[in-house]
Formats: C-alpha cells, sequence, structure tokens
C-alpha cells in the first residue's frame, strides 16, 4: 500500500481528451462523499479511470488494497506521484478481463468497492461487465443524468416514473440495489460537460430472484421485451415465442394482455421471463 501524499506542487491538470470523454471533477464536497461512500464495509478498492488522481488521492489514504485502471498513459505520471507501481494498470477497461486481474493481485473474494467517473460514452458497457464480476460487491458510479434515469428510474419526475421501467434498470436492478447519492451540475467539472451528472451507489443483492448464471438468457429476453417498450408487449414477444406459450404465460400470472413493458415493475418483469422461459 502506498502512503504517499500529494506533492505540494502538483502538475496542472492535462488537457481533456473528448474523445475519452474526459471531465475532471472539481467539488470537494462531492469527491469526499465518493470517496467515502463504502468505505467502512469494503476489503478492496479498484478505481476505473483514476485520470490525474482527483479520486485516487483520497482512495489510496485508506490504507486498503487498491488497484487503480487508466487508459490514458498521460496520466502516469500524476498517478505514479500516488500510488506505488503494483497499484496502477494503464490499460482499457473494456478489453480486460478484470476478474482475472483480481484473482491474479490476490484481491479479496468479495467486498470489493468499485469507483469510477465513468466515461460518459461507454457507462453502459462498462456497467455491464462491473456487475457480473462475483467479487465487486459496492459499486459508486459517476453517470451522466440521462443514463442515471434509466439505471434507476426514481430519479424522474414524478410524473414520468410509472412509465421508466427499461431494460437497463431491469438487467442491473435484479443483482444489484440502486440509490442516488448526489446530483452533480456541470460546474463541478473541469472542462464543464454539457449534461448534468449523478452519482449512484450499488448494493449487490445477497439473494437475488435470479442467479447470475442465467444473465446471457436474461439480457437477451430484456432486449426483446423492451425492443419497443410503448407498445403492446404480446405483439412485441410474438416475434421471439409462440403465441400460445405468450398467453399461458399472461394467464399464469395473471397480467394484460394489452400492458406495455414500460408500466412493468421489477418483479413482473421477472416473473414473466422466468414463465416464459420454462
Amino acid at each position: 500500500m502506498s502512503n504517499r501524499s500529494r506533492p505540494e506542487s502538483s502538475p496542472p491538470l492535462p488537457y481533456a481528451k473528448k474523445n475519452m470523454g474526459q471531465h475532471f471533477l472539481r467539488d470537494d464536497k462531492i469527491i469526499n462523499g465518493i470517496c467515502h461512500d463504502y468505505l467502512a464495509h469494503a476489503s478492496a478498492i479498484v478505481e476505473i479511470g483514476s485520470g490525474p488522481g482527483i479520486l485516487t488521492r483520497t482512495l489510496a489514504r485508506h490504507q486498503k488494497p487498491l488497484l487503480c485502471i487508466e487508459k490514458d498513459s498521460r496520466m502516469r505520471e500524476y498517478l505514479d506521484n500516488i500510488l506505488t507501481p503494483d497499484q496502477l494498470l494503464i490499460d482499457d477497461a473494456l478489453l480486460l478481463d478484470l476478474s482475472q486481474i483480481l484473482e491474479q493481485k490476490q484481491f479479496p473474494q468479495e467486498n470489493i468497492w468499485l469507483v469510477s467517473n465513468l466515461p460518459y460514452n461507454i457507462s453502459v458497457p462498462l456497467l455491464l461487465r462491473f456487475i457480473q464480476i462475483p467479487s465487486i460487491t459496492f459499486m459508486t458510479l459517476m453517470i451522466q443524468k440521462e443514463v442515471g434515469e434509466r439505471i434507476l428510474p426514481a430519479i424522474l419526475p414524478k410524473k414520468e416514473q410509472h412509465n421508466g421501467m427499461n431494460s437497463l434498470h431491469a438487467l442491473v436492478a435484479t443483482w444489484f440495489d440502486i440509490k442516488l447519492k448526489v446530483k452533480v451540475p456541470p460546474g463541478a467539472f473541469v472542462p464543464p460537460p454539457k449534461v448534468d451528472s449523478v452519482v449512484l451507489s450499488f448494493t449487490k443483492r445477497q439473494n437475488p430472484v435470479l442467479p447470475m448464471n442465467s444473465y446471457p438468457s436474461y439480457e437477451a429476453f430484456l432486449r426483446k421485451m423492451f425492443q419497443h417498450r410503448r407498445k403492446q408487449i404480446q405483439s412485441v414477444l410474438r416475434t421471439h415465442y409462440p403465441t400460445e406459450i405468450i398467453q399461458a404465460a399472461f394467464t399464469a400470472l395473471n397480467l394484460n394482455l394489452q400492458a406495455r413493458a414500460e408500466t412493468f415493475n421489477l418483479e413482473k418483469v421477472q416473473l414473466l421471463y422466468k414463465q416464459l422461459e420454462k
């Protein structure tokens, strides 16, 4: 573990690359909130997209096993002042087998806390990789507000929440409990993005309705179900399942055949999946 603190005269922030979705957080209150979110519960910490070390400086002081992954090689000069060599990996998190890396580094097999100011252009693919890693129990993620509203429709205005169900929420919420930690305005970043952001906290469900090995089939089902989420769900599913199977499932669950996918709650989505997969 590194006991190094930030040098007195650290280099100025690097140029933010637009194609990498770089925006550097500068609000100390938000930084502190993110970096202490699951501190009391975590056995180890993984940070994705460390950048120039804005969150890393605080995370490294927690004296827990720490791994930081950063794609932009320019950031090494900043991170080398904070981390030991074994704590830093300059690589693309989208291309890595993170589970394998954590095993190689002999990280704990549970209660790993993943922290990230996610690049907005690849936030969803990264999130879907993270939720499948068995040892990750907690996540604190900065996400574009529009994407955050899909992950957690409760963020939406009250009048829109009843039609907020979507495939991303149904997928992530099946295995993680999700809460809004804080809303983040553009002015909290350098340079400021053109959109608002949110920080979401994720805690793995101890007894999920579906086992993780059902992820591929469940994800495929959700893509079918929510392909046209404002249409009657029976007409959407008819191209994927025999009509008699759909009708039998809806009857067994006492569902309205005219219902639209966006009006379902999480429990009904899961029950319909299990019924159709029989």
